[in-house]
């Protein structure tokens, strides 16, 4: 039976030869084994075939019974590894809070351990000799492990 640790470890001597990251590897309870993976100008259909078959290759008989899929990290989907926040940057992203409460902004920047992220929001905000709020922008910084999830916001203009 094969464990995740070995799928991973495959999976990670692949992406060293490509300029590909590694998002998830889930191995699920109906026999799956499902491989998100990700490139900062999108992902090919034809490399996640490719890596397919390198897994064949390399995990053979060890796969059994799973049924393999390799995808792409889905556009509009919760970041899992600080390289989707680095390859966001300048981008407009929505982030949950824990208190469930929703921002969206721009992804102004990723701290180097990648433990915390600025987003630019607009406020608004009472200003002196103004009769009503006026909308500010307001850098905000998140603890990655303090939100629910941030996202790319994909939006048709």
């Amino acid at each position: 039976m094969i464990n995740k640790d070995v799928v991973k470890a495959a999976v990670e001597e692949w992406l060293s030869q490509n300029e590909y990251f590694l998002v998830d590897v889930e191995m699920t309870p109906d026999g799956r084994i499902v491989i998100e993976i990700d490139h900062t100008d999108g992902v090919w259909i034809e490399d996640c075939a490719e890596l397919s078959r390198f897994l064949q290759e390399k995990l053979g008989e060890e796969l059994g019974d799973y049924e393999l899929e390799v995808g792409s990290a889905g556009i509009g989907q919760p970041f899992k590894v600080v390289q989707q926040y680095r390859n966001h940057v300048g981008k407009e992203v929505e982030v949950l809070g824990l208190d469930g409460k929703k921002q969206q902004g721009i992804l102004k920047e990723v701290s180097e351990d990648g433990q915390s992220f600025v987003v630019t929001v607009k406020e608004k905000q009472k200003q002196e000799g103004k009769k009503r709020p006026v909308l500010v922008e307001v850098d905000k910084t998140f603890i990655v492990g303090e939100v629910k999830y941030t996202k790319y916001l994909l939006t048709f203009k």
